[in-house]
Parts: C-alpha cells; structure tokens; sequence
C-alpha cells in the first residue's frame, strides 16, 4: 500500500562510518517520525566524541538507545516488545548492557520505565540529548539516570548530525521544533515542547557542508515547517515582544527555503510537514520560482468534516483547506500532495466520514498516510471526548478511505506515461539488482533499468508503464542538474 505508514514495522538500526579511535559500541534504533531520526543523528553524534561507534550487533553494543513514538498505542506497543528483547540479550549475553529510552515515548512515560518497570538504565528527552554523556555517568555510577525537562531554546544547531545508514544521496536538515498547534489528538506538543526555530546561518551551513560531501537532495524537517521564523531566538509565541529591529530582519519560512534554494542551485530541496492553518502562498511562489524546490507538499487535512475538525481542533475548515489546495494548483499546476487522515474520531458519524471521502476526491491526493484513530493519554481527546467508535467501524472506514487513495495513487501515476521525467537515482531497486531506483520531484518512486548509471545521477527517464506506486521507464541520458 503506497506511502501508508506500517505501525508494525520495525525500525531501524543506525550506523554511521566507525571512528578508529572509539572503542565503546553504540547500537541506536528509531521508530516513527522523519525528526527521530533526524534526533538520532543528532544523538549518535554527541555519543561518537564521548567514545562511542555504532554498530548493528545488538549482542555486541555497550549502550543500547531506542529513539521512540508515542504517535499511536501500535507504535508505544512495538517499542516495548523491542525493550523485552534488549533485557533478553542483557540477561543472557551481555550483562554490561546499558540500555536507554529517547523521544516522545520517553517523556510521556518516565517513571513508569525507571520506577515500575525498571527496564531501562537512562530516559531522555527529545531537548536533553546533549546531557547524555553526563546521565550516562550517574549510570555508570549506579543511579537510574533521566532527563525529560522541555527547553524553550534548545535546537541543536551547533551540533553537526552524523548521517547513519546514509544513500550519501539525501539527507534530512532539522529547522524546527515543537509544535504550538493543540490538535486535540496530539501528543507533540506535551512531549516536544513549544515551537522555536533554528538560526537560518547554521542551516545554511550544513546544507553547503552537506553539497560539499555530494549530497544531491535535502528535507528541511519541523513538525510545522511553515511556522518557521527566526528573530534572532525564543519560541514562535514571543517573537511580538521582539524589537523593532529584531522583527525588520526576521526570516520566515518562505526566505528561508529560497536562501537554500539559492545557496546549493544543484540540490534538490524538499520540506515536510506543512500545516494547512499556517501555510502561506508565499512559499508556494517561492517554491514555484526555484526550479529546484521539489514539486511536493504534504499537507495533512485528518477529516473533512468541519464538525470533526472543529473536534480536532484544527484551525482550517473544509472549504478553507479547499481554497488552498486551489491556490496551491493555480500555482504550480503539476504539484504532487499527500496526506494525512484519521479515521473514527470521537462521535464520528457516517455523514463525516463520507464528507472525508468526498474531500479526498476533491483534493486528488497523490499518496496517503492514514489510520485509525488511537487514543492517547494527556491528550485533551482523551481527557473530554469518549472513544466512541467501534473498532470494527474504524478499520472499515480506514479500509475504505484507503481503497479510495489506491485509486487517486494510480489516477496520478499514470499522468506521467509517456513522459519524460528528471529522477535522482537513490538505490538499487528491490526487486531487481539490474535495475535502479529512485524518485521524481512529486516524490513518485521511478524505476529503471541500470545500464552506465549511478547513485546520485539526476537522469532523464521516459516513463513507459505504472503501478498505483511506481513508475516505470527507460533512462534517455543525464538531466542538466548533473
């Protein structure tokens, strides 16, 4: 199924080229958004001077961290299964084991790990990676170690991400973090803090670091991308008490992307996620002026009900999430958007799930991201609305909005038979090692057979057959991005 997010899935263990000096081992596993494991660069990085190698034998690892989600219960219910299984190898194999819990699920759910479960040596914070080194002292030392305390300054922009189990050809940029929008479902902002945003010169920095290194693409990452905005530093909230001057030089998110759009003209430049309440048409334009800015948006709509979204407590309608999928196609008419829906919240009738379809058939979404909708404790769903809705109605609307998305996946894929598209060769494809791998600036997979080709090429592609996923085609000679 295109683009549908797997909760089950396991994630993945990173590694990143060994330092010879370092002799402790590091195995670091990530489970849900794009920014944990961004953060897991992050904290890999800070681990590599303090000592530490990656490497992908759990049985051989020193320390073991497991960056987690608290998006859905699926997601918390795998990261426990994995835990049970470090303690297995700990008790059997290899009692000098530390292990350690990042992220969201760490936040949400600190004592319960250190003081009633007693399965994990350290917890951290999404903002309190750089204090590691010192819990993992206090560890050494024989005290339980945690830190989960929320920073209203803390980006990490001074710290340069190591790049763990990399292409060498893309790679993610955090800009933000935090999220102010209080979507009733959510646990972002109770775990991730308020929204605050990175210097633009640091950014900079490691996009032309990373050009240097042969990077071809970059994502510029936030839970909110749109509501980046830099003056100079503190949360989004603050920046009216900004001086005068601080507010005259400010950056938003639209100079942003094109000051990194004109710094590296050669890569491609994507962002993800967007917010429908919070993004302006003059990123649109600004993406519709740079050539290398991918023709890609994700745009996360959850229903498309007014009386849910209201629930929700998203701050769009219906008909002004419409609007802006127009502006967004008057501007760039060959623009490729996804999404994200929650199927089965609270009271949800057949008439809203239904107005979600329609919505759908409107937007003629390109891929999709959706669930079912899960319950989280903190969250103020949790706290005032009832779980009303029968599993079994859940899954078989999720069932339907799924089914609806397959068929727009395929209405979009099969606008570009018989085109000739520009595709960054990524890897060598799954399915066959004669052939390559890669995707177009919608952010559609395209598959080709290899011939004098390598990863990193920008290649011309005529595409000559689809599936409701995949394009397939015939290489015809290099783009000029080369």
């Amino acid at each position: 199924m295109e683009k549908i997010i797997d909760e089950n899935k396991q994630g993945e263990a990173l590694t990143l080229e060994a330092n010879a000096q370092n002799t402790k081992k590091l195995f670091i596993e990530s489970y849900g958004c794009q920014m944990n494991f961004s953060d897991s660069e992050v904290v890999a990085s800070i681990l590599s001077k303090e000592g530490y190698n990656t490497t992908q034998n759990l049985e051989d690892a020193d320390l073991v961290l497991v960056n987690t989600c608290s998006i859905r219960e699926k997601a918390e219910l795998t990261v426990r299964k994995r835990l049970e299984k470090y303690q297995a190898v700990k008790r059997k194999k290899n009692p000098r084991m530390k292990v350690g819990v990042l992220g969201c699920m760490a936040e949400r759910l600190k004592s319960k790990f250190l003081e009633e479960e007693k399965i994990v040596d350290l917890v951290v914070g999404p903002d309190a990676y750089k204090d590691i080194p010192n819990l993992l002292s206090e560890v050494e030392e024989g005290r339980n170690a945690v830190n989960v305390i929320l920073s209203k300054e803390e980006t990490y922009g001074d710290i340069s991400p190591v790049r763990l189990q990399s292409n060498g050809v893309t790679a993610f940029v955090s800009i933000t973090r935090g999220c102010d929008n209080m979507c009733t479902f959510c646990v972002v902002p109770f775990t991730r803090g308020r929204e605050r945003s990175r210097d633009p010169q640091s950014i900079l920095e490691e996009v032309n670091d990373l050009a240097q290194k042969g990077y071809k693409e970059v994502t510029l990452l936030g839970q909110n991308v749109d509501s980046y905005l830099w003056y100079g530093g503190g949360l989004k909230k603050d920046f009216e008490k900004a001086s005068e001057m601080q507010k005259a030089t400010a950056v938003n998110f639209a100079q942003l992307m094109a000051m990194v759009a004109q710094a590296q003209p050669k890569m491609r430049v994507r962002f993800s996620t967007s917010n429908p309440q919070d993004m302006t048409l003059d990123v649109v334009e600004t993406m519709a002026n740079h050539k290398n800015i991918c023709n890609y948006i994700h745009l996360p709509v959850q229903s498309g009900s007014d009386r849910i979204l209201e629930l929700m407590n998203r701050q769009h309608t219906r008909a002004e999430y419409m609007k802006l999928i127009d502006d967004i196609r008057r501007i760039i008419p060959d623009i490729a958007i996804s999404q994200d829906i929650i199927t089965g919240f609270p009271t949800e009738t057949e008439k809203d799930h239904q107005d979600t379809l329609d919505l759908m058939n409107y937007a003629k979404y390109d891929y999709g991201f959706m669930f079912y909708y899960s319950e989280r404790p903190g969250t103020m769903a949790a706290r005032k609305m009832e779980d009303d809705i029968p599993l079994e109605v859940k899954k078989r609307r999720l069932a339907e909005v799924i089914a609806l998305q397959h068929e727009l996946s395929h209405y979009n894929t099969k606008r570009f038979v018989g085109k000739t598209v520009e595709v960054l060769i990524e890897k060598e494809s799954k399915k066959s090692d004669q052939e390559w791998s890669g995707r177009t600036e919608q952010n559609t997979v395209a598959v080709f057979p290899k011939e004098d080709y390598n990863i990193g090429d920008y290649v011309m592609v005529t595409i000559t057959e689809c599936t409701t996923s995949t394009l397939r085609g015939k290489a015809v000679g290099y783009s000029t991005n080369n």
